[in-house]
């Protein structure tokens, strides 16, 4: 803490702290003659002789009246002073509210369990929503194989890891002002080389040139954000994302995969023996609860748990370990998939125990909404009781709906649940 700062001009808290020092005196000269201390240690013998003339035997009984006032002055004279602080510091700092509030939130919301999601795209940063309104100890590793759109771009033309969805995560768990959010989103729409790019990947990207190095970037952006918790890329490395389908037929680009009418059979990572980071690992390592989803389990989940030390780190922590399937099946990647073909996707890539439990959302929605859907080929995911039974996980089930124009999880029920099964199992 830098004190000096506290007695700069304009604050308005200058004179009751010296008020507050001025109480403390009283208190602890009251305080001592009340518990029948000594009381030649605290008064001289001038001053006892003073009062024995002029009170006689009352003197030690005028003496503890004395401190007895000194003591309510001093405790009278806190409790003010507290509250013109508090007064001038919801003036200056929480203009808008409560600051005692405020802290009571962070003190409570410091106290949250540690958990460690895994993911990309809009599931993790919609997931990390609901999850930083009772935590800041929040850990959010992300995918890095993303080579479409803005990042795409950034990837081929600077060479840095694709920004997107880390910048998604950043923005998710931000607790600034809306207009910066808003800021880190925008992406510009005139023709020219800036068209398609958001401001936030660009950020990174201009950070990372000037820190020199991607994972500093992020360090730097969390700062500017004020973001709750920390993201951290899956791994540093310049990993590429392809696939095998059913016909034995390959493709690279994790853009380019869920293109194909075909269904996908594995993906994999290039180079294969691409690792993780040391602080992935100690999160992990650190954690109460894994998270891994909601997203795309092919281009958004997958890539991450191939990263060399990630799933056999998740593996090895006695942590709750949970897979939020998604709501709707995704057309080109996960078409006609059940619950039950979702989990046996993710241990057919990465074996047994990455997750012990498997969370799905039991309401369909409405009518007019899965037609939407059903339009552009997707369909609500159904759960496949036995199948799942049969994998060895406990199925947890609930209504975990959005109530809006979208199909997709509701972050703030998702974050209670979470935190539910935290105090039950943990």
């Amino acid at each position: 803490m830098n004190l000096p700062k506290w007695f700069f001009p304009g604050l308005g808290v200058k004179r009751w702290f010296l008020v507050i020092i001025f109480a403390f005196i009283l208190i602890s000269l009251g305080i001592t003659p009340l518990f029948g201390f000594d009381l030649s240690v605290y008064i001289t013998n001038s001053l006892l002789i003073m009062l024995n003339d002029l009170f006689g035997a009352n003197a030690k009984f005028i003496l503890k009246l004395t401190a007895l006032l000194m003591l309510i002055s001093g405790i009278s004279l806190t409790y003010y002073s507290l509250v013109k602080i508090r007064s001038e510091l919801n003036t200056h700092i929480t203009p808008n509210g409560e600051i005692l509030d405020l802290l009571y939130q962070n003190r409570k919301t410091n106290k949250g369990p540690e958990i460690v999601a895994f993911g990309g795209g809009t599931g993790l940063s919609n997931l990390l929503r609901g999850l930083k309104k009772k935590s800041d100890n929040l850990t959010a590793v992300v995918t890095v194989a993303d080579d479409g759109g803005s990042s795409g771009r950034l990837r081929a033309e600077m060479g840095i890891l694709p920004p997107g969805d880390i910048r998604n995560c950043l923005v998710a768990l931000a607790d600034r002002e809306p207009l910066m959010e808003e800021l880190f989103q925008h992406r510009f729409q005139a023709e020219g080389g800036l068209e398609g790019h958001s401001f936030g990947n660009l950020y990174i990207a201009a950070m990372t040139e000037v820190l020199g190095d991607f994972e500093e970037a992020i360090r730097a952006s969390s700062k500017v954000l004020a973001i709750k918790g920390k993201v951290l890329p899956a791994t540093n490395e310049d990993i590429k994302l392809g696939a095998i389908y059913h016909d034995q037929k390959k493709i690279m680009g994790e853009s380019a995969i869920p293109i194909f009418d075909k269904q996908i059979n594995n993906v994999f990572l290039y180079p294969e023996n691409a690792s993780t980071t040391p602080e992935v690992k100690e999160s992990i390592q650190n954690a109460d609860v894994i998270v891994i989803g909601p997203g795309s389990l092919y281009t958004s989940i997958l890539p991450n748990l191939l990263v060399k030390g990630i799933s056999q780190e998740i593996k090895k922590t006695k942590a709750l370990k949970l897979y939020i399937c998604n709501v709707m099946t995704q057309p080109g990647e996960t078409d006609n998939y059940t619950a039950a073909d979702h989990a046996q996707a993710i241990i057919d890539h990465c074996g047994q125990g990455v997750f012990d439990y498997i969370i799905v959302n039991n309401c369909q929605g409405t009518k007019q909404l899965r037609k939407k859907y059903e339009a552009e080929g997707a369909y609500p995911v159904k759960i496949d009781h036995k199948r799942l039974k049969k994998l060895g996980l406990k199925v947890i089930e609930a209504n975990l709906l959005k109530k809006n124009s979208y199909l997709r999880h509701d972050p703030e029920a998702l974050s209670e649940l979470i935190y539910d099964l935290n105090k039950k199992y943990n």
